[in-house]
């Protein structure tokens, strides 16, 4: 810590820091789990034939994330940018088991 920051300060922002850290372990989980649920997704969907993308489900599930993000104060445009990332990741996984 800088020599010029009360030491209260520095004791706050370790506190956050570290509020900061449990949410981005925790982060890193729900999306390991997501990934699990959408790699079963992915099986079926290479055992049955079925394409890889599925767009209409995927403007729905942007629009209902755009949703929830207005309802937690979270811009929608971030959220929806976070989704469309997931999602291009979740279709070259598909992609990939059907090549197997």
């Amino acid at each position: 810590m800088d020599a010029n920051t009360p030491e209260s300060v520095a004791i706050d922002l370790e506190e956050i820091r570290s509020s900061i850290d449990n949410i981005d372990a925790a982060l890193v989980h729900l999306l390991a789990e997501r990934f699990k649920c959408t790699k079963r997704v992915g099986r079926l969907k290479a055992e049955h034939v079925l394409p890889a993308a599925d767009p209409e489900r995927e403007a729905r599930q942007i629009e209902r994330l755009r949703s929830k993000a207005l309802e937690a104060d979270l811009d929608p445009a971030f959220a929806e940018k976070f989704l469309t990332f997931i999602i291009e990741e979740v279709i070259r996984h598909h992609v990939e088991l059907r090549e197997d």
